[in-house]
């Protein structure tokens, strides 16, 4: 996934947090769930949905599926927040954290497929479910050094199908976030 040094397993519990708390205001601030998203064909609705449906995916994969106590149908931000709670509660455990996992990227940890991959969806679309309520989400530094480090460590598997579109031109002296985005295929 990464060559960067990996957070101790207590770490990871903090690093979900922060990867997490700008998503949540995100999800927290959304008023139109039926509002187009930049992801084609996908409403805001469509994209949280996406990234709990997906985290909660790999949990099962991994035998740490929880049951779900907010119905897909109901209301959006709660369900996210109900979902949230258990993953914080399960990365809360070190044990969880640390425990091995033979990933597409190679040996890993959950904790690290969770900050790695899932974070990244945090982050990128965090984006999109701004941009569906007109709103512009600015990126910190270190979330676009994070998304495009990504980007370059996926290589060719990040424009699979059902992943990223194709890369988009962007302007001569586009700043960090347009070139970063316009690497997943958005247009800032």
């Amino acid at each position: 996934m990464s060559s960067t040094a990996r957070p101790a397993a207590p770490e990871v519990a903090a690093r979900w947090r922060e990867r997490s708390a700008p998503f949540t205001a995100e999800v927290e601030a959304i008023e139109d769930w039926d509002a187009p998203s930049p992801c084609e064909g996908w409403t805001a609705r469509d994209v949280l949905t996406h990234v709990i449906d997906t985290e909660r995916e790999f949990l099962t994969r991994v035998d740490l599926a929880a049951e779900e106590t907010v119905e897909a149908g109901g209301d959006p931000a709660a369900r996210w927040a109900a979902h949230l709670a258990v993953v914080q509660s399960l990365l809360a455990d070190s044990a969880v954290a640390a425990r091995p996992h033979d990933g597409a990227f190679g040996p890993t940890t959950v904790g690290d497929v969770l900050l790695d991959f899932y974070g990244f969806d945090l982050i990128v679309h965090r984006w999109d479910l701004a941009r569906s309520q007109g709103r512009e989400a600015r990126l910190s530094e270190a979330e676009l050094t994070l998304v495009d480090a990504a980007v370059d460590g996926w290589g060719e598997h990040a424009y699979a199908p059902g992943i990223f579109g194709a890369p988009v031109d962007v302007p001569a002296g586009a700043d960090a976030q347009t070139r970063v985005l316009a690497r997943t295929g958005r247009r800032a």
